[in-house]
């Protein structure tokens, strides 16, 4: 494969994982999974909650499809390093930015990263598997962007 197809193919699973990571919060963390989701929504005790399980879940096909396409280095290896990508992606806007598990950029006034942070607390502010809103991570939909950018 070419460095264009890899790369689309790397592009191409980092973006899935978005709309995959939309469904999974919306439909299963705050559904049949909300008692692993609900230590997410609570005061966390200690460094680790039972909601950190789910990222060793989507570390799996990663891992997967990396070990699968590293004979030859073909598709699969690209999209195993596309989901990879967004994890490392995830973590750092997710736990490091918005709720500062490790804490770095604690203050921004980039007015994307203020409306991403913005839009996880709006979604924090139900502490139940019902009536939860804004349920993406990476990607900012536009009335939300307006909403805390007044734009």
């Amino acid at each position: 494969m070419n460095a264009l197809t890899n790369t689309l193919v790397f592009l191409g699973f980092f973006i899935f994982m978005e709309a995959f990571a939309w469904f999974t919060h919306k439909y299963v963390m705050h559904g049949f999974m909300w008692i692993w989701h609900k230590s997410h929504h609570e005061p966390r005790h200690g460094a680790f909650e039972l909601n950190d399980l789910f990222g060793f879940m989507f570390a799996l096909p990663s891992v997967i499809l990396i070990v699968l396409g590293s004979d030859g280095f073909d598709w699969r290896f690209f999209a195993g390093l596309g989901i990879a990508g967004y994890g490392l992606a995830y973590f750092l806007v997710h736990d490091v930015f918005v709720h500062q598990r490790v804490k770095w950029l604690k203050r921004t006034n980039q007015p994307y990263f203020r409306a991403m942070r913005m839009t996880h607390h709006l979604h924090h502010a139900v502490h139940s598997k019902q009536g939860a809103e804004a349920f993406g991570f990476l990607f900012v939909l536009p009335k939300f962007y307006k909403r805390f950018n007044g734009k």
